[in-house]
């Protein structure tokens, strides 16, 4: 094999890794105390974000917090670096948001799942 040849593999070969040291790694850093997806019980009136069929493969912290009443805790991570490779709870009130921006009040969104309104919000302990 010629040198050069074996310097464009090799290079391939330690890029690939990088790339997918990045997908993984981030979801293992985390700095700070956790955040949460929360869902509380309303009877608030007003504009709100059906969430019946939502698939909780898309909001899985939304799917969490629906059952439970909160999701699995998220850290952020150090410079920034996480959030720009993984899916956070801040995602998804971002997306409800986005999806009807008349349900957002004090960061907030009110949303309904089944017939009964949740105020969902970001939160940490």
């Amino acid at each position: 094999m010629r040198p050069i040849t074996r310097r464009v593999l090799a290079f391939i070969v330690l890029l690939s890794l990088g790339l997918l040291a990045l997908g993984a790694l981030p979801s293992y850093l985390g700095t700070g105390d956790p955040y949460y997806l929360t869902a509380e019980e309303t009877d608030a009136a007003g504009s709100a974000v059906n969430v019946t069929d939502f698939s909780a493969q898309r909001y899985p912290y939304l799917a969490t917090a629906l059952e439970a009443g909160r999701s699995e805790g998220y850290q952020r991570g150090p410079f920034g670096l996480k959030e720009s490779f993984t899916h956070s709870p801040f995602d998804e009130r971002d997306a409800l948001t986005t999806q009807n921006p008349d349900a957002e009040r004090d960061g907030r969104v009110l949303v309904e799942y089944d017939g009964t309104r949740y105020w969902v919000a970001v939160e940490q302990e």
